[in-house]
């Protein structure tokens, strides 16, 4: 028996088989490169939506620190202003209590140097008058000149009289502690007792009233203020005190003997140095300008 060829048309199919089952697995392949590929741009969404929130919480952030720090800057400045106005303020009251004070001692000045010129006129019309009669009697020549000379030696010893009582008076003062002021703006002449008021009082300056407080229910008058006190510790010379100025209550906690209490009124600096304090007592002084801007 003689072997034939299988025919032509089985060896065709198997090819097409082939060729399917290779378009077949291209054609997973692409699907499966294509689900990798949407997974990848997925992931790729994802990581761009979470980096564009960290970018505006980041942004939020630095937003409200800019604000933040605008804002405290904003205080700085404020608080910055109204301590200079303060300052300003305080300059401006004591140029002006310079130039009362200044114009107070020029007049007085002014007063006592017409009252020496007078005198002096009329030593010279005496002399004058003297010389006059000089002619008709010498013995009253003599007597007069006698008189100028006593004159001139009661003059040295009057001067010499007012230049121990500067020294003096510059001595004492040198002795006065000049203090800083609770409201810290300036400095003060404080007086720690009667001999050192006495001497503050010598300067002309300011008016001076001296008091005695004691713890009751309520206000006393000194002046044209009132005052309450209100705590005392004798122990450690504290005391706390009420102040009615101008219709506004200022509570002085806390302080020290020989502290100057400083309060305005009316735009006048006025102080309150308390010297002692006793069993529900304090004694004190309080100290006004002499002249006030009205």
């Amino acid at each position: 028996m003689n072997y034939q060829a299988p025919p032509p048309e089985n060896k065709s199919n198997v090819m097409t088989i082939v060729a399917v089952a290779a378009i077949v697995a291209s054609l997973g392949a692409n699907l499966f490169l294509m689900y990798q590929v949407n997974n990848l741009k997925d992931e790729a969404a994802h990581s761009r939506e979470v980096l564009q929130g960290e970018v505006d919480t980041l942004k939020e952030s630095s937003t409200a620190i800019s604000a933040a720090a605008r804002k405290h800057m904003d205080e700085l400045k404020d608080d910055l202003d109204t301590r200079s106005r303060q300052l300003a303020a305080q300059a401006n009251q004591a140029k002006k209590e310079a130039v009362s004070y200044a114009d107070e001692k020029s007049k007085v000045l002014e007063s006592e140097q017409q009252k020496t010129q007078q005198q002096v006129g009329l030593v010279s019309s005496a002399v004058s008058e003297v010389s006059k009669k000089a002619d008709t009697t010498a013995a009253k020549v003599e007597n007069v000149n006698s008189d100028v000379s006593g004159v001139k030696q009661d003059l040295s010893a009057t001067k010499t009289s007012l230049d121990q009582t500067k020294t003096d008076l510059n001595a004492n003062i040198a002795l006065l502690k000049k203090v800083q002021g609770d409201l810290g703006g300036t400095n003060s002449l404080v007086a720690t007792n009667s001999s050192e008021l006495a001497e503050l009082k010598k300067l002309g300056e300011r008016n001076y009233v001296e008091f005695t407080l004691k713890k009751q229910k309520d206000m006393s008058k000194v002046a044209n203020i009132s005052l309450k006190l209100e705590k005392v510790d004798q122990k450690k010379n504290k005391f706390t005190l009420n102040v009615m100025a101008d219709d506004k209550l200022t509570e002085k906690k806390d302080r020290n003997i020989n502290e100057p209490l400083q309060f305005y009124v009316s735009k006048a600096l006025y102080e309150i140095v308390v010297n002692s304090v006793g069993k529900d007592t304090i004694s004190g002084y309080l100290s006004s300008p002499k002249y006030q801007s009205r």
